[in-house]
Parts: C-alpha cells; structure tokens; sequence
C-alpha cells in the first residue's frame, strides 16, 4: 500500500470516527435542550411536561401573559445580546451548501437562549429547530478540533445536521435524506456514509435511552388497498396540501413584512407572543409545536368541528410565532396543519386517520420543497409502511403544486444554490 492509499484510509478512518461522535453529540443536544425546556417552563408556568397540558392548568390570564411575557424575554436577549455578536450569524443549511466548517459561536449562543424562553413560554413554533442547531454547534466544534483535512471538516458539520433531524425526530433514513436534499443539493459521495453513521448513532442512542419507539405512536392501521379510488383520493390530499402549503408560506412572508413595523425586536417577539396568548385564551392547543395535538389526531375518534377549530387557530398563531421573528422551526407545526386539515378531508372520504398521516407528509412536502424527506420523515414517525405509496403520491402532487405557484421555500433551493 503506498503512502498516498494509506493517507487517504486514515483520513477516511478519522471523518467515520468524527460521524461517530457527532451522532453523539446531536442526541445530547436533544436531550439538554429538552432539559434546558423544561427549566423555563417551570420558571413561566410552574408546570413541566406538555406545552397544551401545561395550558389548560392555567387561568385564562395567565395563558396570555405567558407566551406574551417569553416573546418580550426573548427579543430582548436578541436585541442586548446582538451587541456581544461580532460577525454575521451562519445558519447550519446555508453553511452546509457553502462548505463553510464553523458557526458563529456567539450568535449560536443568543440564538440559543431567545429560542429557550420563546419555546418555553408557549409559541407556536417547533423545538426541533434549535435542537438541530444546536447539534450542527456541537458538530463544528469537533470538526474545528478533529485533525481532518479542511475539505472534509464541512462533512462534519453536515453529519450533526443529520444527526440532530434524527435524534429530534426519531427517523434515521430522514435526517440522511434532509442533508443530501436539503443541505447540499446533491449527492457528496464522501459525505454519505459519514452522514449515515452520525444518523445512525444518534437514534441509537435515543432509542436505547429515551424512548424505543417512532416519535407518534399510533394505533396499528389495517393494511390499505391500493385501488384507483385510493389513489384518487391521495391525489385530491395533494392538492388540498399543496395549496395550503401555498397559503402558508405566503401568510409567513406577508406578516413578517407586517411585524417588522412594529418596533425593537422586544417589542416584535412581544407582539408575536400576545397573538399566541390571546388565541391559547380560547385555544389552548395552540400553545407549542403541536405534538400532543397530532398525537390524539392520529389516535382518531376527534369531533371535526373541534379540529378545524384547532387547525385555525394553530396556523394563526404558527405564522404570528414565525413572522415576528421567534427562533425555532415550523417542521412540526407543518405536521400538525397536514394532520389536521387530512382529518377533516379524511371525515368525507371515510378514513380521517389514514388521511391525515398522508396530509402530514404532503404539506410538509409544499413549504419545504423535499419531497423526498418528507416521504421518508413521515412513514418514520409514524411506522405506517402501508401508506408508502399514497403518501408518495400526495407529496408529488403537493410539490408541484407548490413549486409550480413560484412559492419560495422554508429553506431556499439548494440546486440553485450550487449552480
């Protein structure tokens, strides 16, 4: 073996063992975000456990000045603590697609505790954003200290990436999938296996010593024929997603543009905050990113009524969270608007459930532009295999729909970023 060969095993031996450890990293960072969580909702509430659980053990005021009182909390640490940033702030997918190695560690930081108090304090955003986050931190720092060659430091950081969708999600395949069709728009031949490993270990670990089982439990659906009239419903689901994918991202765009005139970023997060807090005031399920509610959804037996209410309310708050500039993702609360809306087209097409597991994929396929991951992260979460295909086809029609009106992703387009 020459030298060359062996120089290239051992850089190869050195980026798998990096993946290794990264995989670690991003299931801790799950884990003491959702510590550092539940600390700030005990301080805000008094209560720990489930955001909608917490709510409705609060009196009607109460409900409002939370959420209300977590935005002011978090704009100001956006606004005093961008005086301590030095450098422009680098998301983790943008750094990804630019091959860059390293995050602002200071603005990591103040992103970090804004997202706390405002996930904490009840809006309705994601948490899984800023565990991702946080694991694409972790992942820098290592590849920053890891003696790599600097062409493969950026595989690194896309391994925490993966890891962090992974270990969030408890889907594996889907945090593979979201790097190499999200964060890099193509397939990195040297990036894949590194990117399986991190994955890999990350769910590992939260299966071993979280919880072994998908992140909705669900009862076991009976096996779904595949019949002409199946598919024609899956369609007509695709439709229906793509275009409120289409109405969502709009909204978003169109009330951040409304929030940036309201004042300081205090201010800002404060405002998002009272629409959260005066909507959980009749409401209460509005309150975080939604998990609880597409739990009982997908459990079935729900009044359509009660859910088009719930669904209503939950994007009012989502875009008011999102536009007024709270730090966390709207993943999930896509998920909770494709479970919902699925629901109630389910209650006339004879299967609400079955429906709203292929409505989840299929909006999430609309405002992110990744069909692919969102096939792959919904059959995860759920372990309804049997919907492989009508969810396939629900997430094409969804993507074309939503591609086809010019509508502009959550997270831009990575293939024309590397033309």
């Amino acid at each position: 073996m020459n030298q060359a060969v062996k120089h290239n095993v051992t850089n190869t031996a050195k980026l798998w063992l990096a993946a290794f450890l990264a995989g670690i990293l991003g299931a801790l960072a799950m884990d003491s975000f959702h510590l550092l969580i539940d600390g700030v909702e005990w301080l805000l509430t008094r209560h720990t456990g489930s955001l909608v659980h917490n709510a409705l053990l609060l009196p009607m005021w109460a409900r409002i000045l939370v959420p209300l009182g977590g935005g002011v909390l978090a704009g100001a640490v956006l606004q005093w603590g961008g005086r301590w940033i030095t450098g422009p702030h680098v998301d983790y997918i943008e750094a990804a697609r630019s091959g860059q190695t390293r995050l602002n560690d200071r603005s990591n930081a103040i992103r970090m505790l804004s997202s706390l108090f405002s996930v904490g304090s009840g809006a309705a955003i994601g948490r899984e954003g800023p565990m991702v986050q946080l694991s694409a931190w972790f992942a820098s720092w290592l590849g920053g200290i890891f003696p790599l060659p600097d062409n493969q430091r950026n595989a690194v950081l896309v391994c925490g990436i993966a890891a962090g969708i992974a270990a969030a999600y408890h889907a594996p395949v889907a945090g593979v999938v979201f790097v190499l069709e999200l964060a890099l728009g193509f397939f990195a031949r040297h990036t894949v296996a590194p990117v399986l490993i991190s994955a890999t270990m990350a769910s590992a670990l939260i299966f071993w010593m979280v919880e072994p089982s998908p992140l909705y439990v669900m009862p076991v659906l009976p096996p779904l024929p595949v019949t002409p009239l199946g598919l024609l419903d899956a369609l007509a689901a695709g439709v229906i997603s793509g275009v409120l994918g289409l109405v969502l991202l709009a909204a978003i765009k169109k009330s951040k543009t409304v929030f940036s005139v309201v004042g300081p970023l205090w201010m800002r997060l404060g405002a998002g905050g009272l629409v959260v807090g005066v909507l959980s005031a009749f409401v209460p399920e509005v309150w975080g990113n939604g998990y609880s509610v597409v739990s009982q959804v997908l459990h079935g037996g729900l009044a359509w009524r009660w859910v088009a209410v719930v669904l209503l309310a939950k994007a009012l708050a989502t875009i008011a969270s999102t536009s007024s500039g709270a730090i966390g993702g709207i993943f999930t609360p896509s998920l909770f608007v494709g479970a919902t809306i699925g629901y109630l087209f389910g209650t006339l097409t004879g299967d609400p459930v079955v429906m709203a597991v292929i409505c989840m994929g299929a909006v999430l396929s609309a405002v992110t532009h990744a069909p692919m991951m969102a096939i792959v992260m919904v059959l995860e979460m759920t372990s309804q295999f049997d919907l492989t295909i009508p969810v396939m086809l629900a997430c094409a029609v969804a993507y074309a729909v939503s591609t086809h009106f010019g509508a502009e992703p959550l997270y831009g387009n990575p293939i024309e970023h590397h033309e």
